[in-house]
Protein backbone atom coordinates (compact mmCIF):
# COMPACT_ATOMS: atom_id res chain seq x y z
CA UNK A 1 0.00 0.00 0.00
CA UNK A 2 1.37 3.39 -0.98
CA UNK A 3 1.62 6.04 1.73
CA UNK A 4 -0.10 9.02 0.14
CA UNK A 5 1.82 11.54 2.22
CA UNK A 6 5.26 10.25 1.26
CA UNK A 7 4.14 10.11 -2.37
CA UNK A 8 3.52 13.87 -2.28
CA UNK A 9 7.26 14.33 -2.86
CA UNK A 10 6.75 13.25 -6.48
CA UNK A 11 4.86 16.50 -7.06
CA UNK A 12 8.18 18.37 -6.96
CA UNK A 13 11.67 17.85 -8.38
CA UNK A 14 12.92 14.61 -6.86
CA UNK A 15 16.66 14.73 -7.59
CA UNK A 16 18.62 13.76 -4.48
CA UNK A 17 21.10 16.62 -4.93
CA UNK A 18 18.24 19.11 -4.63
CA UNK A 19 17.32 17.78 -1.20
CA UNK A 20 20.95 17.76 -0.04
CA UNK A 21 21.43 21.33 -1.25
CA UNK A 22 18.10 22.37 0.23
CA UNK A 23 18.91 20.93 3.64
CA UNK A 24 22.33 22.63 3.67
CA UNK A 25 20.73 25.97 2.76
CA UNK A 26 18.12 25.63 5.52
CA UNK A 27 20.88 25.04 8.08
CA UNK A 28 22.84 28.02 6.75
CA UNK A 29 19.71 30.19 6.91
CA UNK A 30 19.23 29.27 10.55
CA UNK A 31 22.90 29.93 11.33
CA UNK A 32 22.73 33.34 9.63
CA UNK A 33 19.85 34.40 11.87
CA UNK A 34 21.76 33.21 14.94
CA UNK A 35 24.46 35.83 14.32
CA UNK A 36 22.71 38.66 16.28
CA UNK A 37 22.72 36.54 19.43
CA UNK A 38 26.35 35.55 18.91
CA UNK A 39 27.29 39.21 18.45
CA UNK A 40 25.51 40.20 21.67
CA UNK A 41 27.26 37.45 23.65
CA UNK A 42 30.64 38.30 22.09
CA UNK A 43 30.19 41.95 23.10
CA UNK A 44 29.35 40.90 26.65
CA UNK A 45 32.48 38.76 26.79
CA UNK A 46 34.61 41.58 25.39
CA UNK A 47 33.23 44.05 27.93
CA UNK A 48 33.75 41.67 30.83
CA UNK A 49 30.02 41.17 31.47
CA UNK A 50 30.22 37.48 30.57
CA UNK A 51 32.72 34.71 31.33
CA UNK A 52 34.13 33.37 28.05
CA UNK A 53 34.70 29.97 29.67
CA UNK A 54 31.00 29.57 30.49
CA UNK A 55 29.24 30.74 27.34
CA UNK A 56 28.72 27.15 26.15
CA UNK A 57 26.44 26.64 29.17
CA UNK A 58 22.90 27.54 28.13
CA UNK A 59 21.78 27.95 31.75
CA UNK A 60 24.55 30.51 32.26
CA UNK A 61 23.57 32.39 29.10
CA UNK A 62 20.05 32.79 30.50
CA UNK A 63 21.53 34.84 33.36
CA UNK A 64 23.08 37.37 31.00
CA UNK A 65 19.87 38.98 29.79
CA UNK A 66 16.13 39.22 30.33
CA UNK A 67 14.32 35.92 29.72
CA UNK A 68 12.06 37.45 27.05
CA UNK A 69 15.06 38.83 25.19
CA UNK A 70 16.74 35.42 25.43
CA UNK A 71 13.62 33.79 24.00
CA UNK A 72 13.57 36.28 21.13
CA UNK A 73 17.19 35.56 20.21
CA UNK A 74 16.62 31.81 20.61
CA UNK A 75 13.73 31.88 18.15
CA UNK A 76 15.48 33.96 15.45
CA UNK A 77 17.34 31.00 13.85
CA UNK A 78 14.02 29.24 13.33
CA UNK A 79 12.68 32.32 11.54
CA UNK A 80 15.72 32.20 9.28
CA UNK A 81 15.27 28.48 8.70
CA UNK A 82 11.60 28.90 7.81
CA UNK A 83 12.30 31.71 5.34
CA UNK A 84 15.04 29.61 3.72
CA UNK A 85 12.78 26.55 3.56
CA UNK A 86 10.20 28.64 1.71
CA UNK A 87 12.78 29.66 -0.88
CA UNK A 88 14.13 26.11 -1.18
CA UNK A 89 10.68 24.71 -1.86
CA UNK A 90 9.92 27.35 -4.48
CA UNK A 91 13.25 27.62 -6.27
CA UNK A 92 14.97 24.26 -5.84
CA UNK A 93 12.38 21.55 -5.24
CA UNK A 94 9.50 23.26 -7.07
CA UNK A 95 7.19 21.86 -4.42
CA UNK A 96 4.18 23.50 -2.78
CA UNK A 97 3.58 23.96 0.95
CA UNK A 98 0.43 21.89 0.50
CA UNK A 99 2.23 18.80 -0.78
CA UNK A 100 4.86 19.12 1.96
CA UNK A 101 2.13 19.37 4.58
CA UNK A 102 -0.53 16.85 3.64
CA UNK A 103 -1.92 14.39 1.13
CA UNK A 104 -5.36 16.00 1.41
CA UNK A 105 -6.73 18.47 -1.11
CA UNK A 106 -6.26 21.28 1.41
CA UNK A 107 -4.56 21.66 4.78
CA UNK A 108 -6.96 20.44 7.47
CA UNK A 109 -6.87 23.25 10.05
CA UNK A 110 -9.44 21.44 12.20
CA UNK A 111 -6.97 18.60 12.66
CA UNK A 112 -4.32 21.08 13.83
CA UNK A 113 -6.66 22.67 16.35
CA UNK A 114 -7.89 19.35 17.71
CA UNK A 115 -4.35 18.11 18.25
CA UNK A 116 -3.32 21.44 19.78
CA UNK A 117 -6.27 21.59 22.17
CA UNK A 118 -6.13 17.93 23.17
CA UNK A 119 -2.40 17.90 23.89
CA UNK A 120 -2.58 21.31 25.56
CA UNK A 121 -5.29 19.96 27.87
CA UNK A 122 -3.12 16.93 28.67
CA UNK A 123 -0.19 19.20 29.61
CA UNK A 124 -2.37 21.32 31.91
CA UNK A 125 -3.90 18.19 33.49
CA UNK A 126 -0.51 16.60 34.11
CA UNK A 127 0.77 19.87 35.59
CA UNK A 128 -2.29 20.15 37.86
CA UNK A 129 -1.72 16.61 39.13
CA UNK A 130 1.90 17.47 39.91
CA UNK A 131 0.79 20.58 41.77
CA UNK A 132 -1.75 18.68 43.85
CA UNK A 133 0.83 16.01 44.75
CA UNK A 134 3.68 18.43 45.62
CA UNK A 135 2.37 22.02 45.92
CA UNK A 136 5.49 23.06 47.83
CA UNK A 137 7.60 22.59 44.66
CA UNK A 138 5.55 24.90 42.44
CA UNK A 139 5.30 28.64 43.08
CA UNK A 140 3.24 31.42 41.48
CA UNK A 141 5.61 33.35 39.22
CA UNK A 142 3.30 35.87 37.52
CA UNK A 143 4.65 39.28 36.54
CA UNK A 144 2.12 41.19 34.43
CA UNK A 145 4.62 43.15 32.33
CA UNK A 146 7.00 40.25 31.67
CA UNK A 147 4.23 37.73 31.06
CA UNK A 148 2.42 40.03 28.61
CA UNK A 149 5.56 40.35 26.52
CA UNK A 150 6.21 36.62 26.83
CA UNK A 151 2.68 35.91 25.60
CA UNK A 152 3.13 38.06 22.48
CA UNK A 153 6.58 36.64 21.70
CA UNK A 154 5.40 33.08 22.26
CA UNK A 155 2.31 33.39 20.07
CA UNK A 156 4.36 34.92 17.25
CA UNK A 157 7.59 32.92 17.40
CA UNK A 158 7.15 29.53 19.05
CA UNK A 159 4.79 28.20 16.33
CA UNK A 160 7.48 29.13 13.80
CA UNK A 161 10.04 27.13 15.79
CA UNK A 162 7.84 24.05 16.15
CA UNK A 163 6.59 24.24 12.56
CA UNK A 164 10.12 24.43 11.16
CA UNK A 165 11.14 21.32 13.10
CA UNK A 166 8.08 19.49 11.80
CA UNK A 167 8.52 20.63 8.20
CA UNK A 168 12.20 19.68 8.21
CA UNK A 169 12.01 16.31 10.00
CA UNK A 170 8.50 15.00 9.32
CA UNK A 171 8.30 16.74 5.95
CA UNK A 172 11.42 17.56 3.96
CA UNK A 173 13.72 14.83 5.31
CA UNK A 174 11.06 12.13 5.61
CA UNK A 175 9.84 12.62 2.06
CA UNK A 176 13.35 12.82 0.60
CA UNK A 177 14.48 9.69 2.46
CA UNK A 178 11.37 7.85 1.26
CA UNK A 179 12.29 8.77 -2.30
CA UNK A 180 15.92 7.72 -1.97
CA UNK A 181 15.43 4.50 0.07
CA UNK A 182 12.07 3.39 -1.38
CA UNK A 183 10.98 2.47 2.16
CA UNK A 184 8.64 3.85 4.82
CA UNK A 185 10.20 2.53 8.03
CA UNK A 186 13.73 3.77 7.35
CA UNK A 187 12.72 7.45 6.97
CA UNK A 188 10.72 7.09 10.21
CA UNK A 189 13.71 5.67 12.10
CA UNK A 190 16.30 8.08 10.70
CA UNK A 191 14.24 11.26 11.15
CA UNK A 192 13.26 10.25 14.70
CA UNK A 193 16.88 9.69 15.71
CA UNK A 194 17.96 12.94 14.04
CA UNK A 195 15.13 14.82 15.78
CA UNK A 196 16.30 13.44 19.12
CA UNK A 197 19.90 14.33 18.31
CA UNK A 198 18.87 17.94 17.63
CA UNK A 199 18.03 18.22 21.35
CA UNK A 200 21.29 16.74 22.64
CA UNK A 201 22.65 20.19 23.53
CA UNK A 202 19.59 20.98 25.69
CA UNK A 203 20.28 21.61 29.39
CA UNK A 204 17.93 18.72 30.22
CA UNK A 205 20.55 16.26 28.97
CA UNK A 206 23.11 17.63 31.42
CA UNK A 207 20.61 17.53 34.29
CA UNK A 208 18.92 14.20 33.60
CA UNK A 209 21.71 12.33 31.83
CA UNK A 210 21.93 10.83 28.33
CA UNK A 211 18.99 8.48 28.97
CA UNK A 212 16.68 11.48 28.53
CA UNK A 213 17.40 11.04 24.82
CA UNK A 214 14.87 8.20 25.00
CA UNK A 215 12.27 10.91 25.54
CA UNK A 216 13.41 13.05 22.61
CA UNK A 217 13.84 10.16 20.16
CA UNK A 218 10.55 8.68 21.40
CA UNK A 219 8.81 11.99 20.69
CA UNK A 220 10.30 11.92 17.20
CA UNK A 221 8.87 8.43 16.67
CA UNK A 222 5.48 9.53 18.00
CA UNK A 223 5.27 12.46 15.58
CA UNK A 224 6.57 10.37 12.70
CA UNK A 225 3.99 7.65 13.31
CA UNK A 226 1.20 10.23 13.56
CA UNK A 227 2.29 11.82 10.27
CA UNK A 228 2.49 8.53 8.39
CA UNK A 229 -0.74 7.08 9.79
CA UNK A 230 -2.71 10.28 9.18
CA UNK A 231 -0.96 10.83 5.82
CA UNK A 232 -0.34 14.46 6.68
CA UNK A 233 1.45 16.69 9.16
CA UNK A 234 -1.52 18.61 10.55
CA UNK A 235 -1.76 16.60 13.78
CA UNK A 236 1.97 16.69 14.48
CA UNK A 237 2.05 20.45 13.82
CA UNK A 238 -0.71 20.98 16.38
CA UNK A 239 0.89 18.68 18.95
CA UNK A 240 4.32 20.28 18.71
CA UNK A 241 2.96 23.83 18.90
CA UNK A 242 0.89 22.99 21.98
CA UNK A 243 3.78 21.18 23.66
CA UNK A 244 6.18 24.12 23.43
CA UNK A 245 3.75 27.04 23.60
CA UNK A 246 1.66 25.87 26.57
CA UNK A 247 4.76 24.80 28.48
CA UNK A 248 6.52 28.13 27.87
CA UNK A 249 3.52 30.07 29.18
CA UNK A 250 2.52 27.74 32.01
CA UNK A 251 5.64 26.69 33.92
CA UNK A 252 9.37 27.36 33.93
CA UNK A 253 12.40 25.95 35.74
CA UNK A 254 16.08 26.82 36.11
CA UNK A 255 17.32 23.82 34.15
CA UNK A 256 15.27 23.45 30.95
CA UNK A 257 15.79 24.78 27.43
CA UNK A 258 12.83 27.15 27.84
CA UNK A 259 13.35 29.46 30.83
CA UNK A 260 10.59 32.02 30.64
CA UNK A 261 8.49 34.46 32.67
CA UNK A 262 5.79 31.78 32.92
CA UNK A 263 2.82 31.74 35.28
CA UNK A 264 4.46 29.18 37.59
CA UNK A 265 7.99 28.13 38.49
CA UNK A 266 8.86 24.54 39.34
CA UNK A 267 11.57 24.18 42.01
CA UNK A 268 11.51 20.38 42.18
CA UNK A 269 14.63 18.38 41.44
CA UNK A 270 15.00 17.16 37.84
CA UNK A 271 13.55 13.65 37.47
CA UNK A 272 14.23 11.41 34.49
CA UNK A 273 11.66 8.93 35.77
CA UNK A 274 8.89 11.54 35.62
CA UNK A 275 9.78 12.41 32.01
CA UNK A 276 9.73 8.78 30.92
CA UNK A 277 6.59 8.05 32.94
CA UNK A 278 4.76 10.93 31.27
CA UNK A 279 5.82 9.62 27.86
CA UNK A 280 4.81 6.03 28.70
CA UNK A 281 1.32 7.12 29.81
CA UNK A 282 0.40 10.12 27.68
CA UNK A 283 1.82 9.10 24.29
CA UNK A 284 -0.19 5.86 24.02
CA UNK A 285 -3.32 7.73 25.14
CA UNK A 286 -2.77 10.30 22.40
CA UNK A 287 -2.25 7.60 19.74
CA UNK A 288 -5.39 5.74 20.82
CA UNK A 289 -7.52 8.90 20.74
CA UNK A 290 -6.23 9.97 17.32
CA UNK A 291 -6.51 6.48 15.86
CA UNK A 292 -10.14 6.18 16.93
CA UNK A 293 -11.13 9.71 15.93
CA UNK A 294 -9.55 9.56 12.47
CA UNK A 295 -10.20 5.82 11.88
CA UNK A 296 -6.61 4.83 11.18
CA UNK A 297 -6.09 1.39 9.67
CA UNK A 298 -3.44 -0.65 7.86
CA UNK A 299 -0.74 0.26 10.39
CA UNK A 300 1.81 -2.22 9.06
CA UNK A 301 1.36 -1.15 5.45
CA UNK A 302 1.56 2.57 6.18
CA UNK A 303 4.56 2.35 8.51
CA UNK A 304 6.58 -0.54 7.12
Amino acid sequence: MENKYLAQAYKGNTNLWRYVLGFVLIVLGALLFSLPYNVVISNKVASGEADALRIEDLNYLYTLMNSNLSLFYMMLPFVGGMLTLSLVLKKINKQSWLSLTTSRERIDVKRMFFSFLFWGAMIVLFFAMGYLISPENIKWNFNAKEFSLLFVLSILLIPIQTSLEEYVFRGYLMQSLALSTKTKWLPLVITSICFGGLHYANPEVGQLGPLVMIFYVGTGFLLGVITLMDEGMELSLGFHAANNLITALLVTTDWTAFQTAALFKDYSKPSLMMELLAMAILYPVLLIVLAKKYKWHSWKEKLI
